[in-house]
């Protein structure tokens, strides 16, 4: 699955799954594009690369400003050149029951998981239309598919993102782009860290194969929908979850 000659850039990717998907890339042959607030483990992760003998470029953006993207995006572009692969991996969680949800923090999780995603999506086609080829992979959730108490705003964002991609994949097919999501289920990242033994042991419980999934197995999952491989695949939602939902 040679990502040779390609390049992707991923949001997300100073930590977790967005960093996996990254080094997955690196591996693969690709020039990767690093997203995120946080430059200095941005460069963290571009020097790792590098290490590896890959190509890597950081660029800070914050995808709840929409300024911050397009100004963002633009630069990429011309450093870069073009863009062909996306990964918008990027989100954030504000957990509470709704009855005590704040407005912000519903505003704050849809603007960046869903409002970021579909405003870097729309700052960077252009040059996947150009090529008459792309892939756009947008990490979503098992909870954007089976809903979950305490997370309205981010199943929603979630699920968001699940139509999103479906229509995406039908507007940009005829130009030989694909569109496909990934879900995730419970992967032990940083987000998932703040759980306690019990909470653990209490979502193992669920999953059939009876463990969390890894960062590592999100990426090879991205890193698949990538390829050339992949190439008939599009508007499809790829459930990594351990047989977690099976819908």
């Amino acid at each position: 699955m040679s990502l040779q000659g390609r390049t992707a850039l991923i949001t997300g990717a100073s930590q977790g799954i967005g960093r996996a998907c990254a080094l997955a890339f690196a591996r693969a042959g690709a020039r990767v594009a690093l997203a995120a607030r946080n430059e200095a483990k941005l460069a963290e992760v571009a020097t790792e690369i590098r290490s590896g003998g890959g190509a890597a470029e950081v660029f800070a953006i914050d995808m709840a400003s929409e300024d911050s993207i397009k100004s963002g995006a633009k630069a990429a572009l011309a450093q870069l050149g073009s863009i062909e692969i996306l990964v918008n991996n990027a989100g954030i969680t504000k957990d509470g029951l709704l009855l005590r949800m704040k407005r912000a923090d519903w505003d704050d999780v849809l603007a960046t998981n869903l409002t970021g995603t579909f405003l870097l999506t729309q700052a960077l086609i252009s040059t996947m239309l150009k090529a008459r080829w792309g892939r756009i992979i947008n990490i979503s959730s098992v909870v954007g598919e089976t809903g979950q108490a305490g997370q309205a705003n981010y199943a929603a964002s979630k699920a968001g993102l699940i139509g999103f991609t479906k229509s995406l994949a039908r507007e940009l097919a005829s130009r030989g782009i694909t569109a496909n999501a990934v879900a995730p289920g419970y992967i032990e990242t940083a987000m998932t860290a703040v759980l306690d033994e019990k909470q653990r042991a209490a979502m193992t419980a669920y999953i059939p194969l009876g463990r969390a999934g890894t960062e590592q197995d999100v990426a090879n999952a991205v890193r698949f929908l990538a390829s050339e491989e992949a190439a008939y695949i599009t508007g499809h939602v790829l459930d990594v979850n351990g047989g977690m939902y099976m819908g």
